[in-house]
This record gives C-alpha cells, structure tokens and sequence, in this order.
C-alpha cells in the first residue's frame, strides 16, 4: 500500500482491550458471529451523521471512564460503556448490511451453513458432515470455504454457537445445569460440565451464579 499518505481531516481513535475484558463485555449473541462472516466480505461501514455522532459519544464515554479512576465501581462501569459501544456497532451494522445478498458462492455456502446454526441444529448436531451433507459438499470442502470466508473452521462455528447457547441457557436462570446438558445433547452433565469449563475458565454453576 504504497499509496497511502497522511492527510490532515483524518483522524482515527484506537481502543486497545484485553482478550478477557473483550469477552466479558461483549454481548453473549450470535449475531457477532453473522457480523464477523459480513466484514470478511466486506469491511466498510458507511455511517450516518447520526450513527458517527453516535460513535464520537461511545469514545468520549469510555475516555471519561477511563480517567476516572477513584470511581468505585471502575471496572464495570468500563465493561458497560464497552458493551453500548458494541451493541451501537451491531445495530449500525444490521442497518447497514443485507444478509440475504451474498458476493459469491463461498458466502452463500456460508450464509446457509450460519442459517442452520442459528436455527438450532448445533443443539445436537456437531459433527461437520452432518452440515455438509445437508448442503451437498463434503466436510472438508466445507471447512475450507468457512477458514477462507470468515478466517474460522466450520468446527470452531459449531462450537462458537453451542457455547453461546449454553451460556444464554444458564444466564437465563429457566434451567438448571442438567436440564442445559440435556437440551445441548451432552452424553452426560459431567460431560458438559468438563466442557464448559475447558471452554470458559468456571463450571456451569460458577457461570450461572455470577
């Protein structure tokens, strides 16, 4: 990019944020998911004055919550003002992206592929060749075009979509962990529990109790 040259009307703001604070702050949705797989094909957001305005305001807030650091409550007042900044960022990007128009035939395998997930087949199927044979291809053509659209296997999907359920499960206080391991097709709760703490770091209970 040899092109690129410094130009004085413009600007950019850089948050830096730890892998950990990251997750903790953003949303448990799989729409991150759908986002992501979008701004592969294409990432460029035109905002509006509205939604820019919108940005300047999420910056200036976690500038100030950054500098205020006698608060007493600091860290979750950041991990809050990081979560609107997020939430901002997917409301700006549903408004702005069509899902149903795909630029080539590897998005559209794609597009089909996170249909099948968000409608709950990852529920008890995680397996590649089920969704390959559901979509005509084979398990490896498929786990090829999912790293060379989105940069991740169609395994690490499967399971990005079960471990955001179980943790929308849990969060949501309706079930217990039995009745999670249950729903997730586990062979077994201590199966899920194993599971769910190499994934996140604390059991189910742990998870759930806040």
């Amino acid at each position: 990019m040899k092109d690129v040259e410094e130009s004085e009307d413009f600007r950019v703001d850089v948050i830096y944020v730890t892998q950990e604070f990251i997750e903790i702050a953003t949303p448990q949705s799989n729409y991150g998911m759908r986002g992501h797989l979008s701004l592969f094909d294409n990432p460029i957001m035109h905002l509006t004055e509205k939604q820019q305005e919108q940005c300047r305001q999420n910056f200036d807030t976690i500038r100030h919550r950054l500098a205020d650091a006698t608060h007493h409550f600091h860290h979750e007042v950041l991990v809050n003002a990081v979560t609107a900044m997020i939430l901002d960022f997917f409301d700006f990007h549903a408004s702005t992206r069509d899902f149903d128009t795909v630029t080539s035939q590897y998005y559209q395998l794609m597009d089909q592929f996170m249909n099948m997930l968000e409608r709950g087949d990852a529920r008890k199927n995680r397996e590649i060749a089920y969704y390959a044979d559901q979509l005509c291809v084979t398990p490896k053509y498929l786990s090829e075009v999912c790293k060379k659209a989105s940069g991740l296997h169609a395994k690490d999907h499967i399971e990005n979509y079960r471990l955001n359920e179980a943790k929308s499960l849990l969060r949501s206080q309706k079930h217990n962990v039995n009745e999670v391991s249950e729903i997730l097709s586990f062979t077994s709760p201590s199966h899920f529990c194993r599971y769910f703490k190499k994934a996140t770091g604390q059991t189910p209970l742990q998870f759930q109790r806040g």
